[in-house]
């Protein structure tokens, strides 16, 4: 289904800074661990939506695949998309819409996998819907919300205040008042400000914000407009990717084996996820297993190409050959050698079914 455009025109995002700090040191990339495993740097956010990676790791797929995997948390995906272009990041979760933004802004990076679809939206003040039974997004009208920048919160958040007919601006002249933040965690930091009414959530801080007694405004797997609506992808330097293919079927083989885990495995998924992502244990199995997000592998190039698209005629980002910018092809080949060994295997059969439609 064709998403609804916004015809509001807004300002297209500038070039994005790569000169933002790295999280982690100097890459070991190509070398080997003393059981010949190779190193590989991987960068991901502070969500429960990169539960592949977590379980990976603490499952051990990636060791049995040949790679030392270090595991970095940043804040933003600009941090990220900086991390993989310094060469300090082998590959990075990092949210559709910063993927995009850079990629059109000519950054030499290429999408490869999936990380999560939807499971994201915006959470409010319960003191605006004590007494109400139900509401929707025009109950953010006359309200100040902090907006991550250049996230797909952001496009979505645009988005749907149109799709209700709301106007917004930064200047508090329109319905809707938005207040810019640099990363997902200070918006949410902001909501506890009484300058804010509301604010963006992705995975974990939906289950935080709930558990704090906030309510949520709306999803976006809730709304026909955003259905499979792409979040976090897999993402490499370009160059990388077509340098050395082999290490990166690697590593998606880890990742389909974690997916496979995931979906059969929920107690044993919920404590590596707390590992790594230390909150209680209800709210981890909230963000995963409670239906609004989809923490999968699939590269998605159809519906992240619809994004894009909307994103062109939103005025958003210049428009440019995603298919430049994307490689289906290492999971493939990951996924075919997996089904190979395991014919059996129901997960990824699903996954083969998912791909020849998705991508």
């Amino acid at each position: 289904m064709k998403r609804k455009l916004i015809t509001t025109a807004i300002c297209v995002i500038a070039t994005m800074t790569l000169l933002g700090l790295v999280a982690c040191g100097n890459s070991n990339q190509g070398t080997k661990d003393a059981s010949g495993n190779t190193a590989f740097n991987l960068g991901h956010l502070n969500s429960t939506a990169h539960v592949l990676a977590f379980v990976a790791e603490e499952e051990g797929f990636f060791d049995e695949e040949g790679l030392d995997v270090t595991l970095s948390q940043f804040s933003s995906g600009t941090e990220l998309v900086s991390g993989l272009e310094a060469d300090k990041l082998d590959a990075a979760f990092i949210g559709s819409v910063p993927a995009i933004v850079s990629q059109s802004n000519g950054h030499d990076v290429t999408i490869f996998g999936g990380a999560m679809s939807n499971g994201h939206g915006y959470v409010i003040d319960s003191k605006y819907t004590d007494g109400l039974d139900t509401w929707d997004v025009t109950i953010l009208k006359g309200k100040r919300v902090a907006v991550p920048r250049t996230t797909v919160q952001e496009l979505e958040l645009l988005q749907i205040l149109d799709h209700y007919g709301l106007s917004y601006a930064e200047d508090g002249s329109a319905d809707v008042t938005l207040v810019y933040f640099d990363s997902q965690k200070d918006a949410y930091a902001a909501l506890s400000s009484p300058e804010i009414d509301a604010a963006s959530c992705y995975s974990p801080y939906t289950a935080i914000a709930v558990a704090d007694g906030y309510s949520i405004v709306y999803r976006c797997a809730d709304e026909d407009i955003f259905k499979n609506q792409p979040c976090c992808r897999q993402v490499a330097k370009t160059s990388a990717l077509n340098d050395d293919p082999e290490t990166y079927e690697k590593f998606e083989r880890a990742l389909i084996r974690a997916y496979d885990f995931f979906q059969t495995n929920h107690e044993k998924t919920v404590a590596d996820v707390k590992k790594h992502i230390d909150i209680p244990d209800d709210q981890i199995s909230f963000e995963l297993y409670e239906g609004y997000a989809d923490s999968n592998p699939d590269p998605d190039k159809i519906a992240t190409t619809q994004l894009k698209n909307d994103a062109v005629a939103f005025g958003y980002i210049s428009d440019y050959n995603i298919d430049d910018c994307y490689n289906t092809t290492v999971y493939a080949a990951a996924l075919e050698g997996l089904i190979a060994e395991n014919p059996d295997n129901a997960v990824y059969q699903a996954l083969r079914q998912r791909f020849e439609t998705a991508d």
